[in-house]
C-alpha cells in the first residue's frame, strides 16, 4: 500500500512547486508592467513654480504611487544655483507635479531627477518673467503704508482744477456830477441870446447909418 500511495504523493509535491515557480515569476512580471523606467517632461512655469509631467515611459500611464523627485535650478551664466527642491502633486491632475518653491525672474537652467518608483531625468530652460506689483504694494507684495507725516501719493486720476474767481475790487468813488440845468433854464438862456444878437444887429445898422449922414455933410 506504501508502494501504491507513492506516486500521488510525488505528483502533488510536483504541483505545488510548479505553482510556486509560477506565482515568484508571475510577480516581476505584475511589478515592471509599466516599464522599468518613467517619462519626465518639463511643461514650464506657472507664477515661478515649476510644472512637469511624470508618466511610465513604456504606456504613458499616470504614476499612482508617490514620486520621489528633486528640481535643481542654474542661472545661464552660473552665477546662481537653486534647490534641490521637491515635487509635489498638482491637484486636479493624475500626471502633473510642480515645486512649492517659486523661481526668481529670469532664464534658469532646470533639472528634474526622479528616483522613485523608478528612474528619470529631464533637462530644459525655463524663463519667468518679471511680475510687476499691484499699485499700493511693495515688489514683494507688502502693502505699502505711508510715511508718518509725508504727502499723500498723487492719484493716478486727473485732477480737475477749481475755477479761479477773479478778485472783488471796491468800487470806485466817482467825482459828483453836477445836476443838468432844468429846462426852463435852458430855454431862457437862448432866449436872451438870441435878444443880444438881435440888438447887435440893430445898433450896427444904426451906427452905420450915422456914418453915412456925416459923410454926406462933409462934401
Amino acid at each position: 500500500m506504501r508502494t501504491r500511495h507513492a506516486f500521488p504523493v510525488r505528483r502533488t509535491g510536483l504541483g505545488v512547486l510548479f505553482l510556486v515557480l509560477a506565482q515568484a515569476l508571475a510577480v516581476p512580471g505584475t511589478a515592471h508592467a509599466h516599464g522599468d523606467t518613467v517619462k519626465v517632461v518639463i511643461t514650464g512655469q506657472r507664477e515661478g513654480h515649476l510644472t512637469t509631467d511624470i508618466t511610465w515611459e513604456n504606456d504613458g500611464d499616470a504614476i499612482e504611487e508617490a514620486v520621489a523627485a528633486t528640481v535643481d535650478a542654474t542661472s545661464l551664466d552660473g552665477a546662481r544655483a537653486l534647490g534641490p527642491w521637491k515635487l509635489v502633486r498638482d491637484s486636479g491632475s493624475r500626471v502633473g507635479w510642480s515645486t512649492a518653491e517659486v523661481l526668481p525672474a529670469g532664464t534658469w537652467k532646470v533639472t528634474v531627477h526622479v528616483g522613485f518608483p523608478s528612474l528619470g531625468h529631464a533637462e530644459r530652460e525655463v524663463s519667468v518673467p518679471v511680475v510687476d506689483p499691484a499699485p499700493g504694494t511693495s515688489p514683494s507684495g507688502a502693502p505699502v503704508s505711508p510715511a508718518p507725516g509725508g504727502s499723500p501719493a498723487p492719484s493716478s486720476a486727473p485732477s480737475v482744477a477749481a475755477p479761479v474767481q477773479p478778485p472783488v475790487q471796491a468800487p470806485v468813488p466817482t467825482p459828483a456830477q453836477s445836476p443838468a440845468p432844468a429846462a426852463d433854464g435852458g430855454d431862457s438862456t437862448v432866449w436872451w441870446t438870441t435878444a443880444g444878437v438881435a440888438v447887435t444887429a440893430v445898433a450896427g445898422a444904426a451906427v452905420g447909418l450915422l456914418l453915412r449922414r456925416a459923410r454926406a455933410r462933409r462934401r
